[in-house]
């Protein structure tokens, strides 16, 4: 009994101290009992001090022991040498690398990566231990292409989170931070994750190498290998966004924002990231040069076919406003721009028709308020007057708005879905024509009879056009000698009002009366095949006459008798075919009557509408001073845009040619088309965005 008490108290593992000859001191066993009692009583105060003062205080315990009792010491130290062995540095390593933090454990390894496979870095840690060299990207890269060494994966986006953050402001003065040295590096590393790190995500997450659904990817979140690998996700979609709020030169933002086209599925996992992108692209596309605005078009579209709901009702707000916003002023240069603006928008809205046909609803029933308003007021229930309530209506932004709605009608007249929309669409335009009957205003006029003609077209709906030509006939300016002398050619595409002096120029009577020949033209050609074409344009024909007898210029009398008399021949056209066949007006088989010869285009009105029209392109052609790259070729959809867009895949040139600067983000720069920011780029881009939000209508007006 007394040797297995003496076993228990021995020592702290339960193991016997013994003598030489097997037995048992007593005055050993005493000592260790109070040595027992001593570790005891300081337990309390050990777990709260670190690990690095219980090492030294440990160590100091077996220097006193040495000195009071040698030969306890000696006794320990020949049975348990492993107890008086301690060091403190084995803590202290220990306490180093007993982190939670993911972000710190991803940068010890890293950099024991760094300190591993790549020489220059050993060589260079002495001098410059975290600057990235061309040496250590070239070596990352080479590990990645040859056996995706996920080591150097990490490492490589710890390197391209220090690039896009290159130049930031942060209170970290963190001695693991890595460092750019020059632009060139910055220019690798970024060419280089852009290119190939959506392949080496898809590959890492079992993901097809291109494409993706969005149910793909939400069933993928679940698994192990989306919470062993969703940190290099997410931290290469939010540095890429980063970055591309630094960027000013166009060509890296489009070769950018192509390279994260492709990875776009991803964003599916993040919703918040997923807004800001919207946000920033939008910018893009409604600010941008060059091929920027495509390159922002396809991302966006890309996005509302992956996600659906979840960024159509932001994409088409987004647009709206965006288009809106570039209306504010019109000149012949930017003519083809808004035109391009508009074609973008309604090509997104073939992504979803039947949420386009909701916020087409909105919109134009806006536009409708803002119309009645001015309309309708009175001196009760208005504090503007008509003047200022007026302008709201005779401005660019609601008269571009009309144009786009148009656009979008009539390249969707077939579909269920927007063609109810066509009917409002018309009563407003009409209504806005008729607003101010003056001659200041024919510009505006005949804009708004150019969309009715293209409404009627689209859906085969008759629109009185006529009668709002006719009316501009009968102004006493077109009845008097041009006494403004022959004044300045007038474009009447880029202006919404005449200014007085020039309403008695030869080149605003000239303007008018070719304008309406051109248009009246235009609208009694798309009836020229219709069985009742004598009864609609009998009326025409009688007002056409008149105001050939009451004018004095004689080439306005030359130009209105060769349209009568093509108006004459397409009569005998119809007539000769009607008198043929026997039916009654309401017979459903009169529609079709000239059905062939529609196809062929052979009635007189057709064939002296394209003569027109080939007259006005000459015309405006030499009007306009300067045209607009962006959207002579962009502007219109189809398979160019495909064919293009194919053509990323062959990224290594383009990149080379956008990265080849010595551009770095938070530097000055000498690129920037967009702004006159350059340093605080990012601060510049939120001001005009907060100052969009202001000017974008809302409610009822703009």
């Amino acid at each position: 009994m007394e040797f297995g008490g003496a076993r228990k108290r021995g020592r702290p593992d339960g193991g016997a101290a013994t003598n030489g000859n097997g037995g048992i001191k007593k005055s050993k066993q005493a000592k260790i009992s109070e040595n027992e009692a001593l570790s005891n009583d300081e337990e309390l105060e050990r777990k709260t001090m670190s690990k690095k003062k219980i090492a030294k205080e440990h160590m100091q315990q077996l220097q006193r022991l040495q000195e009071k009792d040698p030969e306890f010491y000696e006794f320990l130290k020949e049975h348990d040498k492993e107890l008086l062995d301690f060091n403190d540095e084995d803590v202290d390593d220990e306490a180093e690398t007993d982190v939670d933090s993911e972000d710190i454990e991803e940068d010890a390894e890293t950099d024991e990566y760094l300190m591993k496979h790549v020489p220059s870095v050993a060589v260079e840690a002495k001098s410059s231990k975290n600057v990235i060299t061309t040496a250590m990207v070239d070596s990352w890269c080479k590990s990645i292409q040859e056996n995706t060494s996920l080591g150097a994966v990490r490492a490589l986006m710890k390197a391209y989170r220090t690039a896009c953050h290159y130049g930031d402001d942060s209170g970290d003065d963190n001695a693991n931070q890595l460092s750019i040295m020059s632009s060139s590096v910055f220019n690798k590393i970024m060419l280089f994750v852009l290119s190939e790190m959506d392949g080496i995500l898809r590959g890492l997450l079992k993901l097809p190498p291109s494409g993706g659904k969005k149910e793909t990817l939400l069933d993928l979140m679940s698994t192990r290998l989306w919470k062993n690998y969703n940190h290099l996700v997410k931290s290469y979609l939010g540095n890429s966004l980063h970055v591309l709020n630094q960027m000013t030169d166009t060509k890296m933002i489009s070769f950018t924002l192509r390279r994260l086209r492709y990875s776009s599925i991803f964003l599916a996992a993040y919703p918040a990231l997923l807004r800001k992108y919207v946000k920033v692209v939008l910018h893009f596309w409604g600010s941008g040069g060059g091929a920027l605005p495509v390159v922002s078009l396809l991302f966006l579209r890309d996005l509302c076919l992956q996600f659906g709901s979840d960024c159509i009702d932001d994409c088409f707000k987004g647009m709206y406003k965006a288009y809106v916003l570039n209306c504010q002023s019109f000149t012949a240069t930017k003519l083809q721009h808004i035109q391009f603006l508009g074609n973008c928008f309604t090509e997104l809205l073939r992504v979803d028709p039947g949420a386009a046909y909701q916020h087409a609803f909105i919109f134009i029933r806006q536009l409708a308020m803002i119309l009645r308003e001015t309309t309708t007021r009175t001196k009760k229930n208005s504090k503007l007057s008509f003047k200022e309530l007026f302008r709201k209506v005779y401005g660019w932004k609601f008269m571009n708005c009309l144009e786009l709605w148009t656009g979008a009608i009539c390249a969707y007249s077939s579909e269920a879905d927007l063609k109810p929309l066509a009917y409002p669409l018309t009563q407003i335009i009409t209504a806005t024509a008729r607003l101010v009957p003056t001659a200041q205003y024919f510009p505006l006029r005949l804009w708004c009879i150019k969309m009715l003609n293209r409404i009627a077209a689209s859906t085969g709906t008759f629109i009185p056009v006529s009668l709002l030509l006719l009316e501009m006939l009968e102004i006493k300016e077109l009845h008097r000698p041009p006494t403004g002398g022959v004044g300045e050619a007038v474009d009447f595409r880029t202006m919404l009002r005449v200014k007085k002096s020039a309403l008695k120029t030869r080149a605003f009577q000239e303007m008018c009366v070719f304008s309406v020949i051109e248009e009246l033209t235009e609208h009694l050609a798309q009836w020229s095949y219709s069985a009742a074409f004598f009864e609609l344009s009998f009326v025409p024909t009688v007002q056409l006459r008149e105001f050939c007898k009451s004018t004095k210029v004689e080439r306005f009398r030359r130009e209105m008798r060769q349209l009568i008399r093509q108006i004459e021949a397409n009569c005998e056209f119809t007539n000769k075919k009607r008198m043929s066949v026997a039916i009654l007006p309401n017979d459903p088989g009169a529609a079709s009557l000239l059905e062939d010869e529609k196809m062929k285009g052979s009635s007189p009105l057709s064939q002296y509408a394209t003569v027109l029209r080939e007259r006005a392109q000459q015309r405006n052609d030499s009007v306009t001073q300067s045209s607009v790259i962006v959207g002579e070729r962009t502007s219109i959809f189809g398979s160019k845009i495909t064919d293009d867009d194919e053509q990323d895949d062959s990224v290594n040139e383009e990149g080379v040619t956008a990265f080849n600067s010595g551009w770095l983000p938070g530097s000055d720069s000498t690129y920037h088309p967009l702004s006159n920011c350059l340093s605080a780029d990012f601060t510049c881009r939120k001001g005009e965005r907060e100052k969009e939000e202001k000017e974008v209508p809302r409610g009822g007006s703009f």
